[in-house]
């Protein structure tokens, strides 16, 4: 996220500041847990989407075509780094950094059928964007990789490293991980990396399953995978014992613990549970943004 009064100093990485107030302790975590594999936890949890289902063909109505349980998600998300920045923070090279921005990345096929191709996309934004920019900056890539025939940075790059032979491809990866755990990898391949970023998302409603809970990737910096499912139904009393149905959508989260303590994330999935149930409070910008501890 913007830094606005931030001079960037030495430890800094391209793509994040170090964190040299945190304490003792959890400098000392990397050491302990020195993969993201070692840290994982894992987060589950349903919300009822009846008033949210409403509020969403409104938007569609007013003319945001396709608006969806996607782009709320990634909007709450974004509200709530605006709020709660340590969810925004990541370890790399055995040292806890803030992210300069948010990057959100998502795959999308090309089209929905087996043969077709998936890619992945790195869409960036503002802890002050509202939901309107989140659906805008999400629908104009996923626009231009449906509509672009040619491969991205990101599709090249796999291409031409797949026609090498195993030892080199292995050797590769070894002097990426080896630049990246000192934080010189270049800022082309950082943008073009699907392991670097905020967060990774996928819907898996899209394609009528429920969610699973996905590993974070030790290679990169990626904090946060959030999977989330169809639609599903349930029956429930109301108040007066009466069977009411309702709907719901189920979500999973894995997180590396690391970032900040147990504490903070509990508050943080609180965060996003409000906005996601009060979706109205997204359409405008937040009062304030909070910048991360330095």
């Amino acid at each position: 996220m913007a830094q606005s009064a931030y001079k960037r100093r030495f430890g800094d990485r391209k793509d994040g500041r170090l964190i040299r107030s945190f304490p003792a302790y959890n400098k000392f975590a990397p050491f302990f847990m020195r993969r993201r594999s070692d840290a994982h936890i894992y987060f589950s949890d349903s919300i009822e989407i009846t008033d949210i289902d409403r509020w969403l063909r409104q938007q569609r109505a007013g003319g945001y075509k396709g608006m969806g349980m996607l782009h709320l998600i990634v909007a709450a998300y974004v509200r709530t780094v605006a709020y709660r920045p340590a969810l925004n923070r990541f370890v790399s090279g055995q040292r806890v950094y803030a992210h300069n921005d948010i990057a959100v990345i998502m795959t999308v096929k090309k089209a929905m059928s087996d043969e077709a191709e998936e890619t992945s996309i790195k869409v960036h934004f503002d802890p002050s964007d509202t939901v309107y920019d989140v659906y805008r900056k999400i629908n104009e890539q996923v626009d231009e990789v449906k509509a672009n025939a040619e491969e991205n940075g990101t599709d090249k790059f796999a291409e031409f490293f797949s026609h090498f032979p195993r030892f080199l491809v292995n050797l590769t990866v070894d002097i990426l991980k080896f630049l990246d755990y000192f934080g010189w990898l270049s800022r082309y391949f950082l943008e073009i990396s699907p392991f670097h970023g905020s967060m990774i998302i996928t819907d898996l409603g899209s394609i009528g399953i429920p969610p699973v809970s996905h590993h974070i990737y030790d290679f990169g910096n990626l904090p946060l995978f959030i999977a989330f499912g169809a639609k599903r139904h349930g029956v429930e009393m109301d108040d007066f014992g009466r069977p009411v149905e309702k709907k719901y959508i189920d979500y999973r989260a894995t997180l590396d613990e690391r970032i900040c303590d147990g504490f903070y994330l509990a508050g943080c999935f609180k965060y996003m549970k409000y906005y996601m149930k009060n979706p109205e409070l997204l359409e405008t910008p937040p009062d304030q943004v909070i910048q991360d501890i330095y």
